[in-house]
Formats: structure tokens, sequence, C-alpha cells
């Protein structure tokens, strides 16, 4: 994992203080830099997987005081290079229980709530990405239909969503869900104006394929969560997961615009049903994930909200999925019914032909 450089300035008591109370913490480094008037600048160099409970202390401490401030710094190289830990042999104690594999959850909440902001750029890249898309749907071009999908901003809402709802922040989940709701009504607007002024054919296969729901649509939702998720818990770029997860949400969301722009019901409707099985699955995803990965308020009164909440959500998506799938699964039913008794009926009706036809030439 990266390193991380943690910076505050102190008094010159409290930075005593501080590495006292930092001893049972893993470290690379600690040191004191002497400053004017009684204060001096704490420095640490950590592991990025050790700094969440560094900074819970420091946060908890220090940072409510005027004047203070926490930094946080990336580390791109140390010379000399850390040395790795040693090996726990079988007669010593057993170690600590290994802190996950993530980045803290205040950096992590840095990156992902510029991503909630409803700003001019992010309606702008929505539209765009919402042409590009009708285009590549009414051309049937599939490198068109993927170039939209690299534009698309549909991942950082959504993660803000899963990441609010896991930590029960409410203002960030109100920015969130305002962003998620703009981006997805400019771009089924936009896509129903496309299709009022633009022919485009319900049999295409690009078209066809996003009208309907399969288990493997379902899977590619699902895994589009746990790795956008991941991909920003771990601190790597999540450029490439923002286009899987505009996979499940994109096509499917213009197809049903343009269908429904077009005069097609019943094509707009499976469409319709994809992306809110897809939109569901994501952000379900989204909060097992962070779960998972050891997200949690730091305070108890802020644990016991983001339980709640997390219940809530949980239940809300699993329930929400269930009742969609099943719903799909009726429809699916009774379009085999249908088809099956008109299939049945026009056998019937060739057959009594035949027999009539036999009769006159007899």
């Amino acid at each position: 994992m990266a390193l991380r450089l943690i910076e505050m300035v102190l008094r010159e008591k409290d930075g005593d203080e501080v590495r006292e109370h930092l001893e049972e913490h893993t470290m690379l480094e600690y040191r004191q830099i002497r400053l004017p008037d009684g204060e001096v600048l704490v420095r640490i160099l950590l592991d990025v997987e050790h700094s969440e409970g560094v900074l819970d202390f420091l946060e908890k401490r220090y940072a409510d005081a005027v004047g203070n401030r926490v930094v946080i710094l990336p580390v791109e190289a140390t010379l000399p290079h850390p040395k790795p830990e040693p090996a726990v042999s079988p007669e010593q104690s057993q170690p600590e229980e290994k802190p996950p594999e993530r980045i803290s959850r205040h950096e992590l909440y840095e990156d992902i709530k510029d991503g909630a902001r409803c700003s001019r750029v992010y309606l702008a890249m929505a539209m765009l990405a919402t042409v590009v898309a009708a285009i590549g749907l009414q051309q049937n071009s599939v490198a068109i239909i993927i170039g939209a999908m690299v534009i698309a901003p549909l991942l950082g809402p959504n993660v803000a969503l899963s990441l609010s709802t896991t930590l029960g922040d409410m203002p960030l989940l109100r920015s969130a869900l305002l962003t998620a709701l703009a981006g997805i009504a400019a771009s089924m607007v936009l896509s129903v104006l496309f299709g009022v002024l633009v022919h485009v054919d319900p049999a295409l296969s690009e078209v066809a394929s996003r009208t309907q729901v399969k288990m493997g649509d379902i899977a590619v939702a699902l895994a589009s969560g746990c790795a956008g998720t991941l991909a920003f818990t771990t601190g790597v770029s999540a450029a490439l997961i923002g286009v899987m997860v505009a996979v499940a949400l994109l096509p499917p969301l213009v197809t049903f615009g343009l269908m429904l722009g077009g005069g097609h019901p019943e094509p707009a409707l499976g469409a319709l049903s994809l992306f809110l099985v897809n939109l569901i699955c994501v952000n379900l995803a989204g909060v097992i994930t962070f779960l998972a990965q050891g997200i949690r308020p730091a305070s108890w009164w802020e644990k016991d909200r983001a339980q709640k909440a997390t219940r809530i959500a949980i239940g809300l998506w699993g329930g929400l999925l269930a009742g969609l799938i099943g719903m799909i699964l009726w429809f699916q039913g009774l379009s085999i019914v249908r088809e099956t008794v008109k299939h049945g009926v026009e056998k019937i009706t060739k057959g009594a032909i035949h027999e009539d036809s036999n009769q006159h030439r007899q």
C-alpha cells in the first residue's frame, strides 16, 4: 500500500502527549519540529492502512481547537525504503488484527464528496454523454456507445449515495441524491426529445438488447457497484470503473427516452426496468462493499445513526430489487403465455384452412 504523511501544528506540551498516545500505533517515523511561540510541527509517516486510527485520535483530541488543522499528504516514495514488517514466529504472541487495505475514512470522504456536487460541468457532461449514446443507439454503433460511457459522470453521485448511507451523513446523502436525480432527469428529457425528432428502430440489436432484463445484467450491475466502491476505498483511479458503472446505467436510460419519445411504450418499459434494476444493484453493492471494507463513523452516536440508515438502505434496495425482479418475471411469463396462445391459435387456424381446402378439392 501507499504511504501518507500526516502533519499538524500543536503546542509543545500537546506534541509530547501525542507521541505518548501514538506509541501503540504502527508508524514508520514520528518527528517534532520546534516552531516559534512554543509550537511544534508534528510529522507522522505511516502506511495508509494504519492512518485511520491516528487520524481519529488527532481529530477527537486536537482538530476542534481553534487554529488546529490536520493535513494528510500522499507520499510517492521515501529513501531509504521502508523495511517490511518481520514475520511472527509460532512461539510469539499473535499479532493484532491486520487493518483493512484501504485509505482512511477521512481521505475517502474528501475524494467522494466532490462527486456529489450538482455542478454545471456535471450536468453538461451528463447531457453530452446522452447525445453521444443516443447517436450510438440510433446508428447501432458499439464504438460510439462506449465513447458515451467514457464521458458519463455517473459513478460519483452513486458512490457518494452509498457512502452517505454507510456513514449516516444526511447532508452528503441529500447532495448525492439531488445530483443523481438531476443527472437522470437531464439525460431522460434529452433522450426523449431525441426520440421525438429522430426515428430509432426498436429492432436494432443495440436497442433491443437493452429493453429486457436478464440475470446477467443484474450480475454486471452488482459487479460494477463493488468495483467502483473498491476503487475509491483503495485510492486507485476510478476512471475505468466509471465506464463499467455507465455501462449499467446510461444506455438503458437513454434507450428508455428514445423509445418513449418514438412512441414505443413496451420497449420503453423494458428499458426503464433494466435501468431501475441496475441503479438499485449498483447502490446496494456499494453499501455492502463499504461495510465489508470496515467503513464506520468514529463516534458512537454517529455509529448508531449509520447502522439505522444502513439497515433501512439495504432493506429498501433489497426489497425494491426483489419486487422489480418479481414484476419482470411475471410480465415475462405473461408474454410467454401470450406467444404460446397466439402460436396455438395460428396453428389451429392454419389447420382449419388446410382442411377446408382439402374438402373443397374433393
